[in-house]
């Protein structure tokens, strides 16, 4: 096993960290009291090649390895999540033109997004289909050469800026997916949702109303959908996880930061065991999860299936995010309940990795489903 980074995977590493002391950090606090989508930094992140990395090379991407994605996302998340979700987000439906799209379909709505800045958004969601994807009730009614496409999708990352949609819709029994472009007529996008946290990200309600889709932007054939939709989260799972990852971080740094210079009974916080224990703790549970994130992106990477990896990495690096996040606050004592310190805004933003892309307890249906298929675990 090589643990070093490559010199190329640490000049990623690094110019991840500038971005995010140059550009995220500074304007987190701003974008969670407005709420406002952070274009300018993702125009920013754009020009230095931190979005559309994954897109491969014959279309003019980077085809970066998820390993090396999980890294650059640790160090944006630790400026802010929600930043660093606003920038990532395209992954998520990019991936499905990826893995099932035909070579017009990547050069029609890959290709051009490296070219100039552009959001892509993941429209699968609904009010009564979440975690359990199978309920979509979204309708694609085949007329001629063209699909239909009636019904709502919630809680949309990047809908209201996005150029076009991965779409999951019902045709007759199945589930299907198409790319839709965000400009044709019938779809609505509702006003942005106001979250717990996460502000900055963008996340709305789309309405198809009669939305007519050609033949030609259906993605792979009648009644794949669903097994694009399941593996396109083998991809971005470890991403999510690395998301996670970066509040922990943050959340050590600051509650190490604190303890070092804080001084209670007449000698230093971190002297008292209650509190170093609670560091020593957060730290190791980062490198815990840390190192299940790099095994389900290095396996992805290697052509294996990932799906159990990815499924506890994703489950146990938001766990960690979340517990480490109150614990900062709890360092911080007084000052963590107030907004003069980033632990509250942690703990809001943490939470979300413990519900989007599947739940924590669909992680561990996942996980349970391939222990069934065992014998013994080695």
């Amino acid at each position: 096993m090589e643990f070093n980074l490559t010199p190329q995977q640490q000049e990623r590493v690094e110019a991840a960290r500038e971005f995010t002391r140059e550009w995220i950090s500074p304007n987190a606090a701003a974008h969670d009291r407005s709420g406002e989508f952070p274009l300018e930094i993702c125009r920013e992140a754009f020009k230095r090649g931190l979005m559309n990395s994954h897109i491969p090379k014959e279309y003019g991407g980077a085809h970066e390895a998820v390993l090396d994605h999980c890294m650059v996302m640790e160090e944006l998340a630790t400026g802010c999540s929600g930043i660093a979700t606003a920038i990532d987000g395209n992954g998520l439906s990019q991936y499905p033109v990826i893995l099932a799209g035909t070579d017009d379909q990547k050069r029609r709505f890959l290709a051009p997004m490296l070219d100039e800045l552009m959001f892509s958004a993941y429209a699968v969601t609904e009010p009564e289909a979440g975690s359990d994807v199978a309920r979509v009730k979204t309708t694609a009614t085949k007329v001629g050469n063209d699909y239909v496409l009636n019904g709502v999708k919630w809680w949309i990352t990047n809908g209201s800026v996005a150029s076009w949609y991965f779409v999951l819709a019902r045709t007759g029994e199945e589930l299907t997916g198409f790319i839709v472009p965000a400009g044709s007529p019938g779809i609505v996008r509702g006003p942005k949702e106001i979250n717990l946290g996460q502000h900055a990200s963008n996340t709305v309600r789309v309405t198809l109303e009669d939305v007519k889709v050609p033949e030609a932007n259906r993605l792979g054939a009648e009644g794949k959908g669903f097994d694009i939709a399941m593996a396109t989260f083998n991809h971005t799972r470890p991403g999510v996880a690395a998301g996670a990852n970066g509040i922990t971080k943050a959340a050590l740094n600051i509650a190490l930061s604190y303890a070092k210079r804080r001084r209670t009974f007449d000698k230093k916080l971190i002297s008292n065991q209650g509190i170093s224990f609670k560091l020593a703790e957060m730290m190791t549970r980062l490198d815990a999860a840390r190192f299940l994130t790099y095994k389900a992106a290095w396996l992805f990477d290697q052509g294996q299936d990932n799906a159990r990896e990815a499924a506890q990495a994703k489950w146990f690096a938001a766990d960690v995010a979340m517990s480490a996040a109150i614990e900062c606050a709890q360092v911080l004592g007084g000052y963590g309940y107030t907004q003069e310190m980033p632990a509250e805004k942690l703990i809001r933003d943490a939470k979300i990795y413990q519900i989007y892309e599947g739940a924590t307890e669909i992680q561990k249906m996942i996980i349970v489903s391939k222990l069934l298929r065992m014998r013994e675990v080695h």
